[in-house]
């Protein structure tokens, strides 16, 4: 072949390898297209990478007069039960999703346990149901609680009589030669006209019949003419002259604790705290890296149960009113990677040892953080304790778990 040729030959190959370059970067382009419309509606499926293949249970229902707590129904997950106030639960109060795609127990449902079905109320009085409580509705001529005591001769309630210090003389003046008597703020006349005096209204009591409630958070202190409101050691009351609010012991340095202890603070008080790291034992040991938080020291490759105890220790203290709204979120627990180090691709937060089952929930609130959140109503003085765990896996392998250990104190008061 002469040059010619042979440059012939050179271009035809060269105008075969675009044509062939094109077809190739658009069959690539197409591909791309379908894959981005398949991931995006695979996306659209929640925690699909995580649960692909998992079975699914049916939808649970809420039990009349409770509450439900979890919404995911696949294979694994937990499903929490309680009930309103004046009910009981009856049946298991979690339920899990098994393999079979079966829930695990039986229903459950909230009993009725209504204090007015003992009848308490006396001589023709109605029961009310309340709020923890009920209360006696009395027919004309009856009082009281459960409406034992008779009132047609009985004074007001909220009148204070035979005690000198509580009544004073009216204030008279004769206008057109009538005569007119009044009483100072906060006394009543009571008597005759010829005969009159004047005794101390018991705002206390008064407020109590005419709105129900308390005057004061705490006690009210009737005086002559007026009133005072009065708060329990370790509170103060606040310029409110009705309300009460703890005294910080802490941090006003009104504590005893000794060095090496920490001042915590609590309702109406406060604990001096120094918690210990767990004992060592085998190949797992703790050292303390701060007053409250203790870490694992390294663990040898071949021991298995080493690895399995828990990586991080921490102590949390948290202090309660007595009786507080449920359910109310405690405490979070979450996860967060050092810089430049992948994190888990999945977390399982669970409830482990402690003092008070059944009066908690672990839940997810979102794919790194769990929440314990407290569904039954704790009645003060009470301390309660809880262990809560968070598990990472990667590629469904167990990495490590840590344990924070939650110790919780209940006021006496609601306040």
């Amino acid at each position: 072949m002469d040059k010619n040729q042979v440059v012939g030959v050179l271009r035809q190959m060269e105008k075969f390898l675009k044509g062939q370059e094109v077809r190739f970067t658009e069959a690539l382009r197409v591909m791309k297209t379908k894959l981005a419309a398949l991931q995006n509606s695979v996306s659209k499926f929640p925690q699909a990478d995580q649960y692909a293949g998992a079975k699914s249970c049916p939808s649970l229902e809420v039990p009349a007069h409770g509450k439900k707590f979890g919404t995911k129904h696949l294979a694994g997950h937990e499903v929490h039960f309680t009930c309103s106030s004046g009910y009981q639960l009856m049946g298991p109060g979690t339920r899990v999703c098994q393999e079979d795609g079966s829930w695990s127990g039986v229903n459950t449902v909230c009993k009725d346990i209504s204090e007015c079905v003992s009848n308490p109320c006396q001589n023709g009085g109605t029961c009310v149901d309340g709020l923890n409580q009920y209360k006696c509705v009395c027919p004309q001529n009856w009082s009281g609680s459960h409406c034992q005591h008779q009132t047609q001769t009985a004074p007001p309630e909220w009148s204070v009589m035979n005690d000198p210090a509580f009544s004073r003389k009216p204030r008279c003046a004769k206008v057109d030669r009538a005569q007119h008597c009044s009483c100072d703020a906060g006394f009543h006349m009571s008597g005759t006209s010829d005969n009159s005096i004047c005794q101390d209204v018991n705002e206390c009591e008064v407020y109590k019949h005419e709105h129900g409630g308390k005057l004061c958070v705490h006690t009210c202190v009737n005086i002559p003419g007026s009133y005072h409101c009065s708060c329990p050691s370790g509170y103060k009351l606040l310029p409110d002259g009705r309300s009460c609010e703890d005294v910080d012991e802490c941090l006003t340095q009104q504590h005893n604790c000794t060095p090496g202890t920490t001042c915590i603070n609590s309702g109406g008080g406060f604990q001096c705290v120094n918690p210990e790291c767990p004992r060592s034992h085998g190949y797992i040991s703790y050292v303390k890296t701060s007053p409250f938080q203790c870490e694992r020291n390294p663990c040898p490759m071949e021991s298995r149960s080493c690895h399995l105890a828990p990586k991080t220790v921490s102590f949390h203290y948290l202090s309660l009113p007595s009786q507080l709204q449920t359910p109310a979120t405690l405490f979070r627990m979450a996860t967060a990677a050092p810089p430049g180090r992948a994190g888990p691709d999945s977390l399982r937060f669970g409830i482990g040892a402690g003092s008070a089952k059944g009066t908690f929930v672990m839940q997810r609130s979102d794919r790194q953080t769990g929440e314990l959140i407290l569904v039954q109503r704790l009645r003060g003085p009470r301390e309660l304790a809880v262990d809560v765990d968070m598990s990472e896996y990667a590629d469904r392998a167990f990495q490590a778990k840590h344990v924070a250990k939650v110790h919780i104190t209940v006021s006496p008061y609601d306040f």
